[in-house]
Order: C-alpha cells, then structure tokens, then sequence
C-alpha cells in the first residue's frame, strides 16, 4: 500500500511517499480503507519530535511510528477477533496511529459510525480536533449555561469546535480570531467576535479557552472572573525543551494557591464522545470546518501550510 513515511524526525522534507505492508489487525482492532485523514498540530509535533520529552513516548532518536497521522475516515476492511460493535463495510471515523495511508488499523473502541450525512472529508477533520473541544469544554471547563466563555483560536481546528459546542451547553461566546476568519466564527454562532489585530479582548468570563496562544498566564487570568476557570490546550513558543507547555506547568502549579481554576488537558477520542458529535453533526448543530485539501502524496505540502500558522479550520488529506 501507500503511505507517508518518517524515518527520522525534522521538518515536512523527512516525509516521503512510498509502498509499506499493510498493517495487520489484531484482537480487538479493525483495519479502515482509509478515504481521508486530518492534519492537525499533533502530527507537526510528531514529525518534529518537539517538544523533546515528546520522545520518552514517540522514540528517543527516530519516531517508533514510521508513518504518521491520527484522524481518519474510511471503510472497515476487516475486523480482529473480539469485535462486535463494527462490522465489515461499515462506514467509519476515528482515531489511530498510521492514519496517512490508504490502509490503518485501530481500536474498535476508537471509531463510531461516520453519519450518513457526512462526506468522509468532512469527518476526518473531527475525532482529535472535535474531542479535545468538547473535554476541554466539559470535562476540564465545567462549561454551564449561561456562562460567558472566551475561546481564544476560534477559527482554527479546535476552535471552530469550541465556539459551536459553547453554544449547544447553552454559553455566550466571545470569539477571538485574525481578520480573516471573523466572519467564518460569527457563522458559528459567535456571540462577540473580536479581531486581536485590532482590539483586545476584556475582562469578565467565567471560562477562557486558550487554543496553541502564547499570551501571559497573568494576562489570561485578568480575563477571568475571581472564581472562573482557565483551560489552556496547547501552546507556541518556549524553546524545544518544552514548546510552550511551560504555561500549563505553571497553571497548574498556581491553580491550587489562587481562587480560580487553571486547568490543562490531556485530550482522547473514545467512542461515546464520538458518537455524541455524530449525533451534532448529523443533526446540523455542528458543522466541520475544511481549510484545505490535499491528497495523500502532498502530506508534507499539508504540513508546510499547518506550520504557516493560519489555518482556517482543519486541512484534510484525500485518499
């Protein structure tokens, strides 16, 4: 089969196209033909292999997982022993490793049903970016109706969730975003949309979800009422060593001597959170949001854009 392939981490050159055995399934798992797969900052990471710790997971010198990606949508191909939810034929979406292939395999407990309603482009640009919104939201947030919540990044690839998922908890959202994208995250259902080029954001919200920022802890709780909760996903900046996650380290130290919540987030993409998306997107109330397409073979062109640091939404490849 095809697929991209890293054998040493550094930039999107690293990555080449080229033929590799299909993976085999094991108990448990399916093997997806995959159609399309996302292409989100954790890929740029494991390319890259920063931040360093990264590596006691992902492998000290070379990446343990020669080809990369995470999000796909396909067609289970076949199932191992144990599998009982899917069968084979089924139209799918999820998660697991080697998603930058025309064939991967994964935990059944990794994928639902893709909605019908849904082109498989369209669903692979959900399960990481969409799953780590909603915990981020609900889980670590504690998100409840009527809170004023800010979403910082809304119109990139977590964000476009957030600012929707804010909405059906029953929140009003204050979008923060480049010009460009104004208009895509008021389409969302942005309550307030401002434009950080031109204006800063104020005070006053019992939630701020800070996407891959690099603005001031101090700067983040000014933001926040006495008793609100800061959730911070991602980070930029901050050298190698740490790429920013420096931020959530000291949130997270802080959060016990101060009145309000500082929280990080180690997101996941079980099978109940998917099929409660599916359920939003098949009803309409969340719609997936495409920058870009690319097909398999230009996976490091994709990369190169993520990198630019403007993505509008999620780039998708095609298989």
């Amino acid at each position: 089969m095809k697929a991209i392939v890293q054998d040493v981490y550094g930039s999107a050159d690293v990555l080449g196209f080229r033929d590799v055995d299909r993976p085999a399934v094991g108990d448990g798992e399916v093997l997806v033909r995959v159609r399309a797969a996302g292409v989100d900052p954790s890929v740029w990471h494991m390319t890259r292999g920063l931040p360093y710790p990264l590596r006691l997971v992902s492998g000290l010198r070379k990446p343990k997982a020669k080809v990369p990606g995470l999000d796909v949508a396909g067609h289970v191909e076949a199932v191992g022993a144990g599998v009982t939810r899917l069968r084979v034929g089924d139209e799918v979406f999820g998660s697991c490793d080697g998603a930058f292939a025309e064939y991967a395999v994964g935990r059944e407990d990794r994928f639902a049903v893709k909605p019908p309603g849904l082109s498989f482009e369209q669903a692979a640009v959900v399960p990481v970016s969409a799953c780590t919104a909603l915990q981020s939201l609900r889980d670590a947030g504690k998100v409840a109706a009527g809170q004023r919540v800010l979403v910082i990044g809304a119109g990139g690839g977590i964000g476009v969730y957030a600012v929707q998922l804010a909405k059906v908890f029953g929140a009003e959202v204050t979008g923060v975003c480049s010009t460009g994208k104004v208009d895509l995250v008021r389409s969302l259902g942005a309550d307030h949309v401002v434009d950080y080029t031109r204006e800063d954001f104020a005070g006053g919200f019992d939630l701020v979800l800070d996407i891959a920022g690099n603005r001031p802890l101090l700067r983040l709780r000014r933001a926040l009422t006495p008793k609100g909760t800061l959730v911070i996903v991602g980070g930029e900046g901050g050298g190698k060593l740490l790429q920013g996650t420096d931020r959530q380290l000291r949130a997270l130290a802080l959060s016990p001597f101060v009145g309000q919540r500082l929280r990080s987030l180690l997101a996941s993409q079980p099978v109940g959170d998917l099929e409660f998306l599916a359920a939003l997107l098949e009803a309409g109330t969340v719609q997936p949001v495409i920058g870009r397409t690319f097909p398999l073979s230009a996976a490091a062109d994709a990369i190169r854009h993520l990198e630019l640091g403007h993505s509008t939404g999620k780039s998708v490849l095609t298989v």
